[in-house]
């Protein structure tokens, strides 16, 4: 008996997938860490995957 596979996750146009990122600030704390803060995808929200979009067929498409 064959397994069924899972439908493939639909991957966010805006990030590729790629939805939340560390950038640098610039300099460093007292202990010499970085200065970062984290940017999210504004079209996803940071979770990497989007909405189906219906594709029309037909001549008025």
């Amino acid at each position: 008996m064959t397994q069924h596979t899972p439908p493939a996750s639909r991957i966010c146009p805006a990030c590729d997938g790629f939805a939340s990122v560390a950038v640098t600030i610039g300099g460093r704390d007292l202990r010499g860490h970085l200065r970062t803060i984290t940017a999210h995808c504004p079209v996803c929200h940071g979770t990497g995957t989007g909405t189906a979009r219906r594709v029309r067929e037909g001549a008025g498409a």
